[in-house]
């Protein structure tokens, strides 16, 4: 029968003085680490002593009781309460609780110092978590909070976020089902339902980074960095009742404003008062839309305004307003932070003197009452203004010149077209109008003579202009010119016309694209270096050297490209067939091969928004395949097909892959073209017409 083993008798507890307590050396601690012994006694003086001190009575060299007692368990409150009697907090003599062992005891103290220190254990992340928001809950502001604790009340605000994730996922965080990190991603959504519907996506899916959580979370929120955000306002979309989330724990750039509908409201209300503003200046029409097209002006004419220089009450505000910003900028030239008010002050200065100096610029009552004004916001939150322009239906109407008074009098002769009376054979005809100019004085030439006239001198100079090229080129860039730049060809006698090509349809954004930028930024360098009036074009044309007029040539020109994909209607309309956009496109391919068109390096990419979001999630699964292999496709082909697509965004970012309508096809190679026919060797774009007589042959201007 086996020995009963004795019941443990625990150390007593008792009260001893702190003057008859000493620092035993057993103690193994020797490097300070953690909260420093300043605060621990700060603590102390707030809320008591939480935990006792393990001693041991202090024997002397012959073994006997010295009547005080050494602390191996329990130094850093020893030294704590130390620093309490030297602030005269707390008594020499006051009584402190502590666990008395034996001198003798089976166990070292040093092992029972090692033991106090390596069996204690942190909080879970949790229940500090959870701890801090019952502190808070109990009426505790979060400064003081963090000032109990030595942490920052930022660390405070995290914490409390942290424990305002779901319930359900403060379980699996518990379980190890989480880690910290995912955990902190949940905490830029309050929407408890919501955290556990992605947090169930997440189970499914092969990513499950913090970075793939936000971002599922966020999907249908605003960032603060949007340029509708940035033009209303945080505050003004907060005053209005919005709601805006940020992320504790990485940088989120303003957070995520969660009402879209409220923000799209507060942007039409405050571009719809800007609208009244212009309206209210004599503008016929003024176009409001958070998010101008790109070409948004094409087919419309530009009106100028007249700019008025500085008046000399003008140009003296000038020079007090100098005077005082450069006092200002000299005081505070040396300091190392300027108030905000000298700050402000010297903005507005700055301001005030480019108005001036700019002198004013104002547009014709009567033109503005034709035209109107585009209103749109830019990408960094600013107003944008375009005003002055005239669309075709607003167009003043040219009432036709009255007929001359030798053309009057001829249409009273009863001289018609063919300058004959009728009933008179051409001989008689023409001795009657003799003797009228002869009796009647010199009259104007005939509208018929004039224009036989004038048909032998243009065919002479069709003859002469081919004889010249360098004409010829000068020629035709001055129409382009003036159909890119002045919207008119009334100053050329070319019938070169230039087309626009318009957009009907377009992705959300393309103005910004960099193509886009370019070629507005191209237009206007060359804007400004043109003349303000279409009269001296000619002039200032000649003036450029060969380079810089092939350069503007170019630009005009580019505007005229149509590689556009059309839909042609089942009954031809006489407006397009499928065989004109297939030589079309076909062209295209001619020309992208010629300048070595590389739509990657134009930076397009394929993404939700532009191409996986609007097609088929077969169609999103080849794409992939095609440009990262098919295993990569099978790591989202259970999905439903609003993930995949912002997950095949991801995952063929990089990869160079382009859909079939933005690739310029390679030309076949050298030895098909051997064994083609040759009439496989033109290009289609050259091919002679159906024979069916349906199409027209390509014309060299753009039609």
């Amino acid at each position: 029968m086996a020995k009963r083993q004795p019941k443990l008798v625990l150390a007593p507890a008792q009260g001893i003085p702190f003057n008859l307590l000493v620092l035993s050396q057993s103690n193994v601690r020797r490097v300070k680490n953690g909260v420093t012994i300043e605060d621990l006694a700060d603590d102390i003086e707030r809320r008591g002593l939480l935990q006792g001190l393990s001693v041991r009575p202090l024997l002397d060299a012959e073994g006997k009781d010295t009547g005080t007692f050494h602390v191996p368990a329990g130094g850093r409150r020893f030294r704590a309460l130390e620093i309490l009697v030297k602030r005269k907090r707390l008594a020499a003599d006051a009584v402190i609780p502590c666990v008395v062992k034996p001198a003798d005891g089976d166990v070292s103290a040093e092992e029972d110092s090692y033991a106090e220190n390596a069996f204690r254990e942190a909080l879970h992340p949790l229940d500090e978590f959870r701890g801090m928001q019952q502190l808070v809950d109990q009426g505790g502001e979060i400064e003081d909070v963090a000032a109990r604790f030595h942490v920052t009340p930022a660390v405070v605000r995290q914490r409390l976020k942290l424990a305002c994730v779901s319930p359900l996922l403060h379980e699996v965080y518990a379980a190890d089902g989480m880690t910290l990190e995912q955990l902190m991603a949940f905490t830029v959504c309050d929407d408890h339902a919501r955290q556990e519907q992605v947090w169930e996506l997440v189970q499914s899916h092969h990513n499950q980074s913090a970075h793939f959580i936000r971002a599922r979370l966020n999907e249908t929120t605003i960032p603060a960095r949007d340029p509708r955000a940035l033009f209303v306002g945080i505050d003004t979309y907060v005053a209005g009742g919005g709601c805006v989330v940020r992320d504790l724990f990485e940088e989120d750039r303003g957070g995520w404003l969660q009402d879209a509908a409220l923000l799209d409201r507060l942007v039409l209300e405050k571009l719809g008062a800007e609208a009244d503003r212009f309206r209210a200046e004599g503008w016929k029409w003024v176009e409001v839309a958070i998010d101008l097209p790109y070409g948004y002006h094409l087919g419309l004419r530009p009106i100028e305004a007249t700019h008025t220089p500085p008046t000399e009450a003008d140009l003296a505000e000038v020079a007090t307003l100098q005077a005082e910003a450069e006092a200002l900028e000299n005081e505070w030239s040396g300091a190392d932070e300027i108030p905000d008010d000298v700050d402000a002050r010297v903005n507005a200065l700055d301001e005030r003197i480019a108005e001036l100096a700019g002198g004013s610029w104002e547009y014709d009552p009567t033109e503005m009452a034709m035209a109107g004004v585009f209103i749109t916001i830019e990408r960094n939150g600013e107003l944008s203004v375009d005003p002055g322009w005239i669309r075709a239906e607003d167009e003043p109407v040219v009432e036709s010149e009255p007929h001359g008074e030798g053309e009057g009098e001829q249409q009273e002769d009863g001289v018609d077209g063919d300058d004959r009376q009728p009933g008179l054979a051409p001989e008689t005809a023409g001795d009657e109008v003799q003797t009228e100019e002869e009796d009647e004085g010199l009259k104007p030439l005939p509208d018929r003579l004039i224009s036989e006239l004038t048909a032998e001198r243009t065919l002479a100079l069709q003859d002469a202009i081919a004889g010249n090229p360098q004409v010829a080129f000068a020629a035709v860039l001055h129409n382009l010119v003036l159909a890119t730049f002045y919207y008119s060809r009334a100053e050329s006698c070319l019938m070169v016309t230039l087309t626009k090509v318009g957009f009907g349809f377009q992705p959300t954004g393309m103005k910004d694209s960099p193509a886009a930028v370019a070629i507005e930024a191209r237009h206007a360098m060359w804007k400004d270096r043109l003349p303000q009036s279409d009269r001296d074009l000619w002039d200032a044309l000649q003036l450029l050297d060969a380079n810089e007029q092939a350069e503007l040539f170019a630009h005009c020109a580019a505007y005229s490209v149509n590689a556009l994909y059309e839909v042609a209607p089942k009954y031809d309309n006489g407006r397009i067939s499928a065989h004109t956009v297939e030589r079309r496109l076909v062209h295209s391919h001619v020309l992208a091969r010629a300048v070595g068109l590389d739509m990657v390096g134009f930076g397009w990419k394929p993404t939700a928004d532009n191409f996986f979001g609007k097609v088929t999630k077969a169609r999103i699964i080849d794409a992939v395949t095609e440009g990262n292999g098919g295993e990569t496709a099978a790591l989202i082909d259970h999905l439903k097909k609003p993930d995949m697509a912002r997950e095949a965004e991801r995952l063929m970012d990089g990869a160079g892959w382009l859909p079939e309508p933005l690739r310029t096809p390679e030309l076949p190679a050298q030895a098909d073209l051997l064994e083609a026919p040759a009439a496989a060797e033109l290009p289609a774009f050259l091919a002679e017409p159906d024979a069916s007589g349906d199409e027209e042959p390509l014309a060299i201007a753009a039609e």
